[in-house]
């Protein structure tokens, strides 16, 4: 799987390497505890619906890239850095990546995970 990006610019690859987070205890867990990830790396949560998704960086030693999406649109897009960032936003959809992955990004641009 690939997490790629679309905007009326360009389209790009953002992570080759994507891991879903689909169960409680996968969404739960996140990327705590995990001492690093790799530059072309991705977490995707999916959920059933939109509504308020949080991220909190307790345990996570590393600053991310969060995307949150509705219908694979970005929303919200926000650096969070290790240990205290924190941050909320409506969404069906929310992707983790390394601090500069979505540098790119910007609300209203697609992203999508392809096979």
């Amino acid at each position: 799987m690939r997490l790629v990006h679309e905007s009326d610019r360009e389209r790009r690859t953002l992570a080759t390497e994507v891991e879903t987070a689909d169960s409680f205890l996968s969404k739960a867990r996140g990327l705590m505890f995990r001492r690093s990830i790799p530059d072309d790396y991705a977490l995707v949560f999916r959920f059933d619906g939109v509504a308020t998704r949080d991220v909190h960086m307790v345990f996570v030693p590393f600053p991310l890239d969060v995307l949150w999406l509705r219908d694979g649109e970005v929303v919200r897009k926000e650096r969070l850095s290790p240990w205290t960032g924190i941050a909320k936003a409506e969404a069906d959809r929310l992707i983790e990546l390394p601090a500069g992955s979505a540098d790119a990004v910007a609300v209203g641009d697609e992203v999508r995970v392809v096979a």
